[in-house]
């Protein structure tokens, strides 16, 4: 029986869900002109009250609602606050470029908040049922978003892509965790974890394991497991590409952490050499097609698939120093991803997408400040001193080798080394190349789009000097 203090503990939980109700209810009944611009800062509101109700509502240590299904701790804490506010972003970024494709209506938002929701069940989950419930909640919402533009045959073909691929990784998952509650008989993650010793089946456990490691690297968009993302990411509303392409991975590593080093942290001698695998692969794969991506959505995404391999390099470890570096390292790619997509959105207008690498030609020389934003952008997700993704990097390679494994470090120094090519073409093409005759560069005049990118990006320097308070936070919330 729910008691009141379970309802305490998911207030933040419940209070988006009663948002998104009224919210819709709101689109049936507002004037069609008032609809639009109330909705967008209404949601924004409602974000930003949800950031303030996790963080009022910290408790000190772990409290568990709900017998132990739901979990508030840092770690929910920190990916909360991290995924409600690239969401912020991702509305302030989002509306000049729907509202000039006609795709400024309520479903954007309220998909948008459910599929957030999402992302909080599921780094909150204590039991292997409330993780499921949460990615489907995430899942679900996303494939509607994509297609959201029911115009175009690309985001139609993207959604299909992504839905069918997904339920089949969704179901490969949910086999894993049949099996896994088969040879422990319980749900529950603290519960699995104790029975593991004393299971009477290991290569069934290991067999439920294999198959929970194949959804957790499709949902990280980790290789092999990565077919779905370039064709999404372009196929997307580039509205919705930056929301899938931050918030979503921040939940993906807390359905990880929770999975393997909550649940399944006593076969970590298995899971360890398969995350490993995995994050070679992800480096190969991303680093190296991203160099003949002619189309800068696709290359963002497969430097995400990379960017996921660095980010296994922390998991690896299977220690508090790697769960933190590669929370750390979640964070960082979150907020060096929305602002990537940021500039492209803020660039773009009715009948242009500016999605090409040649579309940015000359950039510097028609705006500078944008194409010095897209330089930090670029520089950081390569790993440059002294911007924020070299530190990210610089821990993870050091969690890897702390875990044993100085192969795996020098393969993704390797791959650092590599994958800079391709990010030092956008800045060649920006500050190098002459303009196409004809073409010209014209900003959104949306003054908070512009003000909320600029602080984006200047963050990724001023993180690059500060990095610290945020390493120590993510620290401070693996300590048992």
């Amino acid at each position: 029986m729910p008691t009141f203090n379970d309802i305490l503990i998911m207030v933040p939980e419940f209070y988006l869900v009663a948002a998104a109700c009224v919210l819709l209810l709101a689109d049936a009944f507002l004037p069609a002109s008032q609809r639009g611009p109330t909705l967008h800062w209404a949601s924004i509101f409602v974000l930003v009250a949800g950031i303030y109700l996790v963080v009022a509502h910290q408790p000190s240590g772990t409290v568990t609602a709900f017998n132990g299904m739901f979990i508030r701790d840092g770690v929910a804490e920190i990916l909360k606050v991290f995924a409600l506010l690239c969401t912020i972003l991702v509305f302030i970024y989002a509306k000049p470029y729907l509202s000039d494709r006609k795709l400024f209506v309520g479903e954007f938002y309220t998909l948008m908040i459910f599929a957030v929701i999402g992302v909080m069940l599921l780094v909150s989950a204590g039991n292997l049922i409330m993780v499921y419930l949460g990615l489907e909640l995430l899942t679900l919402s996303s494939y509607a978003l994509v297609a959201l533009n029911r115009d175009s045959k690309l985001s139609s073909e993207a959604a299909i892509k992504y839905f069918v691929l997904g339920a089949l990784a969704s179901g490969m998952l949910l086999y894993g965790m049949s099996m896994v509650y088969g040879a422990t008989g319980t749900l529950d993650l603290t519960q699995l974890r104790s029975a593991i010793p004393h299971s009477g089946m290991p290569h069934l456990l290991v067999f439920g394991l294999i198959f929970m490691l194949i959804g957790i690297a499709f949902k990280l968009g980790a290789a092999p497991f990565h077919m779905w993302i370039p064709d999404v990411y372009q196929g997307s509303p580039t509205a919705v590409t930056v929301f899938i392409g931050s918030a979503p991975k921040l939940a993906a590593f807390g359905m990880a952490f929770r999975l393997l080093a909550v649940g399944m942290g006593d076969l970590s001698q298995h899971w360890q050499l398969m995350l490993a695998a995995l994050a070679v692969l992800s480096l190969a794969v991303g680093n190296l097609v991203a160099i003949v991506q002619t189309n800068l959505k696709r290359l963002l995404a497969y430097s995400t698939i990379s960017h996921m391999g660095y980010l296994l390099l922390g998991l690896v470890n299977a220690g508090p120093e790697g769960y933190a570096s590669a929370m750390f390292y979640a964070i960082s790619y979150a907020l060096m991803s929305t602002a990537a997509f940021g500039v492209i959105l803020a660039l773009s207008r009715a009948g242009f997408e500016c999605e090409e690498i040649s579309d940015f030609k000359g950039l510097n020389r028609r705006s500078p400040w944008m194409a010095f934003m897209m330089l930090l952008c670029m520089f950081s997700l390569a790993g440059v001193p002294p911007l924020f993704g070299f530190f990210a990097k610089l821990l993870v390679l050091q969690a890897a080798i702390h875990a044993g494994m100085m192969w795996l470090a020098i393969v993704g120094a390797v791959f650092a080394i590599i994958g800079l090519y391709y990010y030092l073409h956008v800045v060649k093409v920006m500050y190098f190349d002459k303009p196409d005759e004809g073409t010209e560069v014209r900003l959104q005049p949306d003054f908070t789009l512009r003000l909320a990118l600029s602080l984006n990006a200047l963050a990724l320097l001023v993180l690059g000097f500060y990095w610290g308070p945020l390493l120590s936070w993510c620290q401070q919330a693996f300590v048992s």
